[in-house]
């Protein structure tokens, strides 16, 4: 029954040979990869009105030039990233620029604020696009938790039932929001020159105004720097394209942020000609699109789209967050689960994690989570810094052609994401101060990640000069996935019973494996039988259950019992078991109550 309802609700399994059938082209890449930053348009300039207004309506016009610096960080981001693309081609963004080039440290602070951004990034726009829907329909205001919780539910399924599939959904919304928002902003200023729209309630440009100084100007650029939130998302998310990646990713990037910049100009500048200000109840855009069409359809039209974008804005995690956590995991920093592909070939446990951790943060802060976008702001600003940091020192080191350019580049976007940083220290210290404590805690586990694997390493490695356990002393199956101590330790145990016959039982996931395993195991072990199962869909017990089937008929046969020897090691603390076992835990259980056949485990106890 529950593989039926997991069929159902994520769809058959893929073969591992097909994963070049789940890359997504620039259109779809676009669309999911962008929704992030395309959203922050609905918010980005607001946040620059809200500064100013605690001096008056008569500073708004100070947002057009503060725009102007918004859109030259953009400028510097897009180039940035764009370089960061063609140097670093496997993914990684940040993560892996700063781990190369600044050290170990600067990398972890990177991946582990990514990885929480991630986390805020689903949160926040479920919750704000939820906002949106019971403004609209006052009766579901008391249902908030529960419809955005859903709606996470709803997004996570998407995205476990493979990249292209959630693509070919989400794309539609996404886009209809950049054609509802250009649709405004050509209307708008088709006004504007026809003399039609609102006049005379804007101070003209350079108007003097008392009380604005540039730390309060600073204030507003750091607080519209908000609008450039997922920007990186698409340098980490390079394994996701068709080839040639680089390229496919490099365009993409370039046509979000060409989106972004127009967006985010056209939206400031209406909402300073049109001298709005902004309302608790309501939003600029919704203020812009009133006073441009009046309560009809395209208003109406606008406000959905909005409100879709504001959810889906949540995918850009999903698409982000497991190939960051992959590249983490390689690097034994995090549980190596995260690097297994599932049956839809996406890192299904990065997306799951993803999902179960949102939805308990929109569960504690009852899914009013808008106070965390400063925090979720300056999480993405201290990767910006140290990647484009981490890029200059790449460009001194090596000097390619043309270096000078490029370090100019990644020197301003570096400096001005450290002002955006320090700025949103200085003014919303009481809102991001928990940056400074969640960032060393997960620093911290990184690195007892990283040492128990170590440890572990160096235990189960052949070549360690401790000697394997030997037992002294009707068909033994013994499932093998590697050449270890573990291995040998079942081995010997087997051996010493004496049986009719020892088949060693190896599911590798492609060919090359199979042949490289087959070739050690003939070294190691000549006497003993070798079989390997070739698992298209990644799937250990399936192959598994089958295999044994097939001998325990035939055994039964001959009168002879099987026995199935189930290899596991015993960390010196328990926990360490989830992380390691799994595979182990999962035939015990399958195999549990099989007729016929007898499962036992050897267990192979680490001393450290």
């Amino acid at each position: 029954m529950f593989a039926s309802i997991k069929r159902f609700l994520i769809g058959r399994p893929l073969k591992s040979n097909e994963l070049g059938e789940q890359k997504l082209n620039k259109l779809k890449a676009l669309a999911i990869l962008s929704s992030d930053a395309l959203s922050s348009v609905a918010y980005g300039p607001e946040q620059i009105l809200l500064v100013l207004m605690t001096v008056g309506a008569v500073a708004f016009w100070y947002s057009i030039p503060i725009a102007v610096g918004v859109l030259i960080l953009l400028t510097a981001l897009i180039l940035s990233y764009r370089q960061i693309i063609f140097a670093y081609p496997h993914g990684g963004g940040a993560y892996v620029v700063s781990k190369q080039n600044l050290g170990i440290y600067p990398g972890l602070i990177a991946g582990g604020s990514l990885l929480v951004d991630y986390i805020l990034t689903v949160a926040v726009s479920v919750s704000a696009g939820t906002d949106a829907i019971t403004s609209a329909f006052p009766v579901l205001h008391d249902h908030t938790v529960l419809i955005a919780v859903a709606f996470v539910i709803f997004i996570t399924l998407l995205n476990l039932r493979g990249v292209t599939e959630s693509a070919s959904v989400l794309a539609y919304p996404v886009y209809l929001f950049v054609l509802a928002l250009f649709i405004l902003i050509g209307a708008g200023l088709y006004n504007i020159i026809s003399g039609s729209g609102p006049s005379g309630v804007h101070a003209p440009l350079g108007t003097p105004v008392a009380g604005v100084g540039l730390f309060l100007l600073l204030r507003a650029f750091a607080s519209g720097s908000s609008a450039l939130t997922g920007v990186e998302a698409i340098s980490n998310a390079i394994p996701n394209f068709e080839d040639p990646a680089p390229k496919n990713a490099a365009k993409t990037l370039t046509a979000m942020g060409l989106l972004l910049g127009l967006l985010f100009s056209g939206i400031v500048f209406l909402a300073y000609y049109y001298g709005i200000t902004p309302r608790p109840e309501v939003t600029v855009v919704s203020e812009i699109a009133e006073a441009t069409f009046g309560r009809n359809f395209m208003y109406y039209f606008i406000q959905g789209t909005t409100a879709l974008i504001l959810i889906l804005a949540a995918n850009t995690g999903y698409s982000a967050f497991p190939l960051l956590a992959v590249n983490l995991a390689q690097d034994k920093f995090i549980p190596r689960m995260f690097t297994v592909r599932g049956d839809r070939l996406g890192y299904s446990n990065g997306i799951i994690i993803l999902g179960v951790l949102s939805i308990l943060l929109i569960i504690v802060f009852k899914g009013q989570t808008e106070h965390l976008i400063p925090l979720y702001a300056v999480g993405v600003f201290i990767p910006f810094t140290l990647s484009q940091t981490g890029m200059m020192m790449k460009w001194i080191r090596e000097k390619p052609e043309g270096w000078a350019l490029k370090l100019t580049i990644n020197s301003a976007g570096a400096l001005i994401s450290l002002l955006v940083t320090i700025m949103f220290f200085l003014t919303k210290f009481t809102q991001v101060w928990t940056v400074l404590v969640f960032l060393p805690l997960i620093i911290l586990l990184f690195h007892r990640i990283r040492k128990h694997y170590e440890a572990l390493g160096d235990q189960l490695r052949l070549t360690t000069c401790e000697p394997a356990l030997t037992i002294e002393g009707n068909v033994m199956i013994l499932p093998v996935a590697g050449i270890t101590h573990v291995v040998e330790n079942s081995l010997n145990y087997v051996k010493s019973l004496a049986p009719h016959q020892i088949i060693a039982v190896h599911i590798p996931f492609d060919r090359e494996n199979e042949a490289e395993f087959q070739e050690k195991w003939k070294a190691w072990q000549p006497d003993v039988r070798l079989v390997t199962l070739h698992s298209p869909y990644r799937s250990i017990i399936q192959p598994l259950t089958k295999f044994i089937d097939t001998v325990q008929r035939k055994a039964g046969e001959s009168n002879y019992q099987v026995t199935v020897v189930i290899p596991q090691f015993i960390p010196k603390k328990g926990w360490h078991n989830i992380l390691h076992n799994q595979s182990s835990l999962l035939i015990r259980a399958h195999l549990l109550y099989r007729r016929n056949v007898i499962v036992t485990t050897v267990p192979y106890h680490l001393k450290k």
